[in-house]
């Protein structure tokens, strides 16, 4: 394996990521991941992920989005829109490097925004031929809605409203908590150390138009467009942080072929290291399978046009998950 530190520009914006390469004969398939919401490329969390997809000879692009980490940018307003581009970017990033097969791109997201990116991403660009959502936000409104009580909702939207009104009379957003005033954090959230690595280095204060932005966010308005290629949700079952029926609403609305993993008996964070070594070759597994592919499109005399999909033989070990 080899790792090296990258550059490439989105929108003007120079972003930061680390190239990871597998140790097989090359060109090879590879695997982009945006970090979940308030992460960081470097995360300890995503370690385990990337190891097992170097294992089977898929190569990572993780990066960190515009104003996070090594990135440019304004840190002060986040959008996950805004992310998406990002990520795109360092799908068009793949295309020039020799090392990377770049007809068998996939995307890896995981934690809130991070899942939602991935499906974006894909809906938005054909290049990625496969996608691995993990505990995925499907709609932005209904996220940040599910966290209050009614009358902390209205008041949080009329703070938002206040505030539209502001940036039109000074062009000045307020700087809110991220942590405490646009995500409410659950108990869980609170005492978990499992992002204590990359907690002390993302912003803590962010303009709340950030808020618009995120309730403009709704991955499941896209996932349809994904199909044919391969779609994979993985959620906590009763997921206090990110609720699991968003991983199953945009399950319902994706096209073939897709699979949902409901992980039980845990919690939002706890399940990283509870199902970790089961849900890894199952990702691992997904993009062997989607990603190592051939295509032969057949037309008509009537413009009508079948595509057949011709997978490649796994390996041993991967046909055991199977």
């Amino acid at each position: 394996m080899t790792v090296e530190e990258v550059s490439f520009h989105s929108r003007g914006l120079a972003l930061a990521g680390t190239l990871k390469l597998p140790a097989r004969p090359r060109p090879v398939p590879a695997v982009v991941q945006g970090p979940g919401w308030l992460g960081l490329r470097g995360a300890k969390l995503y370690e385990p992920y990337h190891q097992a997809l170097l294992a089977a000879g898929i190569a990572v692009l993780v990066f960190d989005y515009r104003g996070f980490g090594g990135s440019a940018g304004d840190a002060s307003y986040l959008d996950p829109m805004a992310q998406v581009e990002d990520w795109r970017a360092a799908n068009s990033f793949l295309e020039t490097r020799p090392e990377i097969d770049s007809q068998r791109i996939g995307a890896f997201g995981s934690g809130g925004t991070g899942g939602g990116n991935a499906v974006c991403v894909a809906a938005l660009d054909s290049r990625v031929k496969a996608v691995v959502s993990q505990v995925p936000i499907a709609d932005g409104r209904e996220w940040l809605r599910r966290m209050r009580r009614e009358h902390e909702w209205l008041d949080f939207l009329q703070q938002v409203e206040d505030d539209r009104r502001q940036r039109a009379a000074t062009g000045e957003s307020r700087l809110v908590s991220v942590r405490e005033e646009i995500m409410v954090p659950t108990p869980e959230r609170r005492t978990t150390t499992v992002k204590a690595d990359v907690d002390g280095r993302v912003p803590t204060d962010v303009q709340l138009a950030s808020a618009e932005a995120i309730m403009a966010y709704r991955p499941l308005d896209l996932v349809d467009r994904i199909a044919p290629r391969a779609l994979m949700l993985i959620c906590v079952e009763k997921d206090a942080t990110t609720p699991e029926d968003h991983a199953a609403a945009l399950y319902e609305r994706a096209g073939s072929p897709k699979r949902l993993v409901i992980q039980t008996g845990t919690t939002h964070y706890a399940a990283y290291a509870d199902y970790r070594d089961l849900v890894s070759p199952l990702i691992v597994e997904w993009f062997q399978r989607y990603l190592d592919v051939g295509e032969v499109i057949v037309r008509e005399d009537d413009a009508s046009a079948v595509t057949l999909r011709l997978s490649r033989p796994a390996s041993s070990e991967t046909s055991a998950i199977a």
